[in-house]
Parts: C-alpha cells; structure tokens; sequence
C-alpha cells in the first residue's frame, strides 16, 4: 500500500525574532517604525509573514503596517545582498557615463537594478546622488566609495567582493 501523502500545517517561518522585537515595544505607542527597523534587522529584510504578524499583534490593519513599509526607501520587502552596490545615476554622474557602468554591472552580476544575484551575495541599486560629483561616475559597494570609474575597472573592483569573473 502507498504511503499516506503527508500534509505539512506547519508554517516553517521563524516568528521568533519577530515576537522578540515586538515583546521589546509592546509598551510603546507609536513604535511601528522601530519595530520594522528592529524585524528588519533580524531578517535582512521585511518579509511578508513577519509584516502579517506586527499587524496582528499591533492590532492594526496589515495595510497601515505594509503602508508604512513601502512608504520609507529604508525598508525591503524582498532579501538583499551581502553586498550593496549604489551606483551614481545623478547629472554628474550621468554626463561622465553612469549608465556605461550600471549596464556593465548588469552584465557582470547578471541582474537588473534593484535585483539581488542568487547567492545573495549583491544586490544593485540605482541612486540619484552619492555626495562625490567631482570624483564621477562613482558607486559604493556598502560603505566603500570607488570613482572616476570605468566599465574596465569594474571586474577588479567587483572581485574583490567574492565575485569571480571572466
């Protein structure tokens, strides 16, 4: 006889982190912004469960709690690298070629600005200024600041993150 199909009603997300955060403020009014920074922390990122969860204990609608998420360039909805690459599209930036660079970097990482590689090792971002237009093109890659860029000096550059490349 075949084995019974087993049926899984467990959800395997860990709401651990999330109830921790929300044990920490579950005195204070007006802490939604603390407490997806805080989630964010934990994860990386606001993931969906997490967002039904401060929802529900906050006991407000999830619309006001994703609202608040999507509303502030701070919070992600989706996982992001371990390497945050913000590239220069302002004036400066865009006269002395920015775009030569973002599309080199696609090609390089194999994703679309705003996409994460995989092995969520990077993840792309356009920016409309890094504060260093005498120094442009320019990106970071976390907190590190490389200009006067080329499409040339972007394989080196990039390696040196763990990216291996042609």
């Amino acid at each position: 006889m075949k084995e019974a199909l087993k049926c899984y009603t467990e959800d395997p997300f860990d709401y651990g982190p999330v109830d921790s955060v929300l044990a920490k403020y579950k005195d204070q009014k007006g802490a939604t912004i603390p407490i997806l920074q805080a989630v964010q922390d934990e994860y990386g990122y606001l993931p969906y469960q997490a967002l039904e969860r401060i929802a529900k204990v906050l006991k407000v609608p999830f619309s006001r709690i994703f609202g608040v998420a999507t509303f502030f360039a701070q919070f992600h909805l989706q996982p992001r690298g371990e390497n945050i690459i913000r590239v220069c599209l302002g004036t400066a930036c865009h006269v002395r070629g920015g775009a030569k660079i973002v599309e080199k970097l696609q090609e390089i990482l194999q994703l679309d600005v705003g996409g994460t590689t995989a092995d969520r090792k990077f993840t792309l971002e356009s920016v409309a200024c890094i504060g260093a237009c005498g120094l442009a093109p320019v990106m970071m890659i976390n907190n590190d600041t490389f200009g006067r860029l080329t499409t040339q000096k972007l394989a080196g550059i990039i390696e040196n993150y763990g990216k291996e490349t042609e």
